[in-house]
């Protein structure tokens, strides 16, 4: 590096060489940038090549495994028509399906009136803070100043 040095110093001149040198960083810069680039482009096209090749195997294996449910449900329907031929009667699959129960409805508690500020309720107990309106003849006769006699 010495030697590079010394040649460029003595060929371009001390003048131009803090020039040059900031030209060819720069564009040594752009080169590493570029090769950077190159590279995380080939590394995206190699993953999505690897997930192309994970999506064909799942829907090759959700094919086989529709394919082995849809054996299996004639397999059961050709059973139960084979019995039910000996029973006399025609179930069906509607026959054998599950109730659905649905829960009843039940109204929600009334407490949606009462806020929940974002002071806790210790901090306005301690405070003073109203946290109850009062009617008018409430108001009254608390703040009424008592005789003494």
């Amino acid at each position: 590096m010495a030697l590079i040095g010394a040649v460029a110093l003595i060929v371009i001149g001390p003048e131009k060489l803090p020039r040059v040198a900031r030209t060819v960083g720069t564009l040594l810069g752009k080169a590493q940038r570029y090769v950077a680039d190159v590279k995380a482009e080939v590394n995206r096209s190699m993953e999505l090549d690897e997930l192309k090749k994970m999506k064909e195997t799942m829907e090759t294996a959700a094919r086989d495994v529709e394919q082995t449910i849809q054996t299996n449900a004639s397999d059961f329907e050709k059973d139960l028509a084979g019995a039910a031929g000996e029973a006399g009667a025609q179930p069906t699959l509607d026959d054998f399906s599950p109730t659905v129960y649905y829960p009843e409805y039940k109204r929600p508690d009334k407490k949606w009136r009462i806020k929940q500020g974002a002071m806790p309720q210790w901090y306005k107990a301690r405070n003073g803070v109203r946290t109850k309106a009062l009617s008018g003849a409430a108001r009254v006769a608390r703040y009424r100043p008592h005789k003494v006699s």
